[in-house]
């Protein structure tokens, strides 16, 4: 998990899935393969709890770069899908990362 330098953008998206992948998982790849081409993009992190809680972070250098991600395509669509078939419940929060810092052992 790398800490970015600041400011940038993170948008968290929390999720519950409905039982089956049903095409979830080849798109989520597609997906993670797509948004790495949009300008500005750092990075992403993943995340899940054993009661289903879905986590996805995507960090993003500027505004710029989320309205493009948000108005892809292909993105559309997925979140098209996701809505009649793969999501229980989501949210979506994006905010301007101001500080960030981190820790990683040394060896």
């Amino acid at each position: 998990m790398p800490a970015f330098e600041p400011p940038y953008y993170a948008a968290v998206f929390t999720s519950v899935r409905t039982p089956g992948d049903n095409g979830y998982g080849v798109t989520a790849e597609r997906m993670s393969e797509l948004v790495r081409e949009i300008p500005g993009f750092l990075g992403e992190d993943f995340a899940a709890s054993e009661n289903g809680l879905r986590i996805t972070v995507a960090y993003f250098l500027h505004e710029e770069g989320l309205r493009k991600w948000a108005g892809n395509g292909e993105h559309r669509e997925a979140q098209r899908r996701g809505r009649a078939e793969w999501y229980e419940s989501y949210s979506l929060h994006v905010a301007k990362v101001e500080r960030s810092h981190g820790f990683e052992r040394g060896e």
